[in-house]
């Protein structure tokens, strides 16, 4: 009797899952379809429902139906390629990583893809589709294997932003500055990267095909391994799966998918982070979408649906002849940063300090050491600066020329020269501090302006005003850097503040903000005269060319208020990177504290950008150096994190404009390279803490 009570009990439960399953299945398709149907309607040319429908039944006019067969039809087929395969393979990625942000954006397949096929580019190579999307594969997966490898596979969802953000930072950056060098062999590939599904007629369409295809079949044949890892490493092993094996295939068949997608249209962001939240919202509600043999073409239809509702959206909101210059990756990047601030709202801590970083203490012969070290290094490579690049000079030509007695050729490069030096040499000092004040305050070992988004904010202000006023001056500039870091500041540290500045919330939030700013940037550079385009370019590569002294007067006022602030204060500083009770305990206002440090920070960093560019990791490298030079006390730390900050920058720039000369290469890219491996270090560093 029992049994038989409970069983009419159980089967209802699951049978209106089953049947709303179907009936959310079939909406999805429909609205697909129904986005399809209107995507193909859109377009440049006067064709409308009534054309399309003409050229598709053979009774168009022959330039209609030219248009609707070879650009509009193959447009919308990629849409609905594209959609699918990263919606598939991020859903594969998140469910053997079992992390929420895994996805071809945040494990850097994008990147390593862009990288690869930036290379191949450089050399002057013109390979075949299938050929390039080998490539593609090789460097996305690589890239893949090196997140994933770092951050370790589970919930650690901030290790896996940062590494990824990390490399992806560093890539690009290599990649760019291939870009900068050789611009006619590269020519295009900034524009593809941004991601387009507009087509050409149907061959690269029917040439990617099969390979999705290929891979969506070997993930459904492993669905049943997939779900066992749900259940955990152990539980799987014990059901005979070969843990291990899965994951590394997974992942593998995952990168092969969203390579595919590269090669045919760009890196068409965030679909691989978003269709999987979708799924994971319908699964709660219907239990027939946690398994992987259904749930990964549902997946493959919320993504297409994204990718062609993000294109319908362009269309309609954006005149014609606009849109059709505005790549699909932009908007759905805008879409996924958006998503992932609100994913981040909700995110749980899981992380703070290195606890042996907070307790390490140097005694006063260390830091004396240490300073006249770093003021003879700084001396030196101010020196070498001043001396080398495309005209070597000789210390008694300095001296000629600052008593005004040099000649023409000498004062015109010493006139270009030193203003370069003084910007690198401010920037870095100004970086240095700004970092040392954002993990002072949040107390987070891994915060950095670059990396909470804060410089993006900066670099999109900036670049805003260049492209739209080419002739505002270096104070124009520095005031719209400042407005881009203050608005991009508030979002971040707004919300970061809600939960006591919690480290996940914080880095999450920060990604999704400068990923956010850094598509506005890749749309005003894409709509601007070219012109303008490679000088923003130029200026986002961190690069000191052509500063005057004008230009460097708002970052040397900046930096010399904020410097003595900053030491006044520095008893403070050390209580409010302690703990929240101490200083309150203390009688100190913590939340004007924190906010005045804030608030200096995002003011040293905003005319540093606009002063030399973009340059990254420097404001996480200074303080990480300076405090394990000589200890955690800020009376300490802030000179010798300023003084790391100035080398480092100077010697990037001095490396840049001579390693290759007459070619140069930005601060900010040489920065980049030498960042990003150490920050991976850092990342394993706390790993295995």
């Amino acid at each position: 009797m029992a049994v038989t009570a409970t069983t009419p009990a159980t089967r209802p439960a699951a049978a209106p899952s089953t049947s709303g399953a179907a009936a959310v299945t079939a909406a999805l398709v429909l609205l697909a379809a129904a986005l399809a149907a209107v995507d193909i309607t859109q377009g440049t040319a006067a064709v409308g429902a009534p054309e399309v429908w003409k050229a598709l039944t053979g009774g168009a006019d022959p330039s209609d139906a030219s248009v609707v067969i070879a650009s509009r039809l193959p447009r919308v087929a990629a849409g609905l390629l594209i959609g699918a395969l990263l919606g598939v393979a991020g859903t594969a990625l998140q469910a053997v990583s079992r992390n929420i942000l895994a996805s071809p954006d945040t494990l850097a397949v994008n990147a390593g893809s862009y990288f690869a096929l930036g290379l191949v580019a450089a050399t002057g190579l013109s390979l075949p589709l299938l050929a390039s999307s080998g490539v593609a594969f090789a460097g996305g997966l690589a890239a893949a294997a090196v997140v994933l490898g770092l951050s370790g596979l589970g919930t650690g969802t901030v290790r896996l932003v940062l590494a990824g953000s990390a490399l992806t930072l560093g890539l690009t950056a290599v990649t760019e500055g291939l870009f900068l060098l050789i611009p006619q062999a590269t020519e295009g590939i900034y524009e593809w990267n941004q991601g387009s599904i507009a087509q050409n007629g149907f061959d690269g369409v029917l040439q990617m095909a099969p390979v999705g295809l290929a891979g969506l079949a070997g993930l459904l044949l492993l669905a049943r391994r997939i779900d066992a890892l749900a259940l955990g490493d152990d539980a799987a092993r014990g059901l005979g799966v070969p843990v291990r094996a899965t994951r590394v295939t997974a992942v593998v068949l995952a990168a092969l998918l969203s390579t595919a997608a590269v090669t045919l249209a760009g890196p068409v962001g965030f679909v691989g982070l978003c269709a999987p939240a979708v799924l994971r919202f319908l699964a709660r509600r219907f239990r027939a979408f946690n398994r992987t043999r259904l749930g990964l073409p549902v997946a493959g239809l919320i993504g297409v649906i994204l990718v062609l509702g993000s294109d319908v959206l362009l269309r309609i909101l954006v005149p014609a002849d606009v849109a059709v210059a505005v790549p699909t990756g932009v908007v759905t990047s805008l879409v996924g940063a958006v998503f992932l601030i609100v994913l981040a709202t909700r995110t749980k801590d899981t992380a703070g300090a290195d606890p042996a970083d907070r307790l390490r203490i140097r005694g006063r012969a260390a830091f004396l050491a240490t300073t006249g070290v770093l003021v003879a290094a700084l001396v030196g490579v101010t020196i070498a600066a001043v001396l080398l690049g495309d005209t070597k000079l000789l210390l008694g030509d300095v001296a000629n020329w600052a008593q005004g007695r040099a000649g023409r050729t000498t004062t015109f490069v010493l006139d270009t020269r030193v203003p370069r030096v003084l910007a690198a040499l401010l920037a870095g000092a100004a970086l240095g501090l700004a970092g040392t004040l954002v993990q002072a305050v949040t107390r987070n070992p891994l915060a950095e302006p670059a990396v909470l988004g804060v410089s993006h904010g900066a670099a999109l202000g900036a670049v805003l005003l260049v492209t739209t006023v080419p002739a505002a001056g270096s104070w124009g500039v520095a005031g719209a850097a400042f407005a881009g870091a203050g608005v991009s500041s508030l979002v971040v540290f707004g919300l970061a503040a809600r939960g006591g500045f919690q480290q996940n919330r914080l880095v999450l939030v920060g990604f999704g903000v400068a990923m956010g700013s850094a598509a506005l940037i890749s749309l005003l550079i894409i709509l601007t005269d070219p012109f303008n385009a490679t000088k923003a370019l130029t200026w986002l590569s961190g690069s000191t060319y052509g500063r005057t002294l004008p230009d460097v007067a708002p970052l040397a006022a900046v930096f010399t208020a904020g410097a003595v602030w900053a030491f006044v204060r520095r008893t403070e500083l050390d209580l409010v990177s302690l703990d929240e009770d101490t200083p309150r305990l203390l009688g100190i206002n913590l939340g004007r504290g924190r906010l005045g440090f804030l608030a200096l920070s995002v003011t040293l960093s905003g005319t540093a950008v606009a002063a030399a560019g973009t340059i990254g990791f420097v404001g996480l490298v200074a303080p990480h150096a300076a405090r394990a030079l000589v200890g955690r006390q800020h009376a300490r730390v802030v000179p010798v994190a300023v003084l790391v900050g100035a080398v480092l920058v100077c010697t990037a720039d001095l490396v840049g404009r001579t390693v290759i000369a007459p070619a140069q290469l930005g601060a900010g890219l040489m920065t980049a390279v030498i960042g990003t491996p150490y920050f991976l270090y850092l990342l394993v560093r706390t790993r295995r803490s």
